[in-house]
């Protein structure tokens, strides 16, 4: 077997099956390696991105969730079922990223309704990503799917940059455009900037 072109974790969330089997088959189409983790609770999301479950090597992070209001869904459990401490509620938003992701030169793609938000990006980025992208509206499920699927295409078999394969992926249609390139500036005491 011939090392990967690039490697890949996805992580799903509640109802989003279908585009996560989607993308993973994609993704390996084109010479990836896709490592997924299906998120039941909260603590499983926590477990990827601390690091402590996260695959390595990792060039890109892909969540795969719905989205509302710059906030993850999660699938709310039985007050009985959560462990100790553990995040209550629907939603995982950015006050909670920035309490337990740590994600060193990661790449992470948030593909649900938005979550391009800018504080939801920069929680990633101040937690030690190289970039975040994601819809700063509500998107189309179809579109999400498609931004991802071309995006990836030309960055593996077009050997396209990250920006270039992302303005390429932004310009399919009006949906598509919806998507924010969030990137860190090393250079400028980390301030954010978004393509």
């Amino acid at each position: 077997m011939s090392r990967p072109e690039l490697f890949v974790t996805l992580v799903v969330g509640e109802n989003c099956d279908l585009s996560a089997l989607a993308l993973r088959s994609s993704l390996e189409y084109f010479g990836a390696r896709v490592n997924v983790h299906w998120i039941g609770r909260p603590n499983d999301l926590i477990d990827v991105l601390s690091g402590d479950y996260l695959d390595n090597p990792c060039d890109y992070l892909i969540l795969d969730f719905h989205g509302d209001e710059g906030r993850l869904y999660m699938t709310e459990l039985d007050s009985e079922i959560y462990e100790p401490d553990e995040p209550r509620g629907k939603f995982f938003d950015y006050h909670q990223v920035r309490k337990y992701t740590k994600l060193k030169n990661i790449n992470v793609i948030a593909n649900g309704c938005t979550l391009g938000d800018e504080n939801l990006a920069k929680a990633f980025l101040d937690s030690g990503c190289k970039s975040y992208m994601g819809p700063n509206d509500y998107i189309d499920g179809n579109s999400a799917l498609m931004f991802i699927i071309a995006f990836m295409y030309e960055v593996i078999n077009n050997k396209k940059s990250q920006k270039e394969a992302f303005e390429i992926a932004k310009s399919i249609d009006e949906e598509t455009g919806l998507y924010e390139l969030y990137l860190k500036e090393s250079d400028d005491n980390g301030t954010m900037r978004v393509l």
